[in-house]
């Protein structure tokens, strides 16, 4: 094998490694009706009392819409400016 061709490779397997760790980084994104949004890495089981919308991640809100990320780890979700912990 060349030095060219292990270069080539690599490159390759260096570029599927981080396509792999770039699209599984998280799973969903979730809002609450105060217009916060932050990722989960797991689908959790959101009461509907909880007024939560879970989106895929490819979600992005529209031109009109606001909303903010306040990103946070564990599970739970934002109530206010708390994040609730379950």
């Amino acid at each position: 094998m060349t030095n060219l061709s292990k270069i080539a490779a690599a490159t390759l397997f260096g570029l599927a490694t981080l396509t792999l760790v770039a699209t599984t980084a998280s799973a969903a994104i979730v809002c609450n009706a105060e217009g916060y949004c932050w990722h989960v890495r797991r689908h959790f089981h959101y009461l509907p009392a909880w007024g939560l919308v879970v989106h895929p991640n490819s979600w992005r809100w529209g031109p009109n819409e606001r909303y903010v990320w306040r990103e946070h780890r564990g599970r739970g979700y934002w109530r206010g400016r708390v994040w609730v912990r379950f």
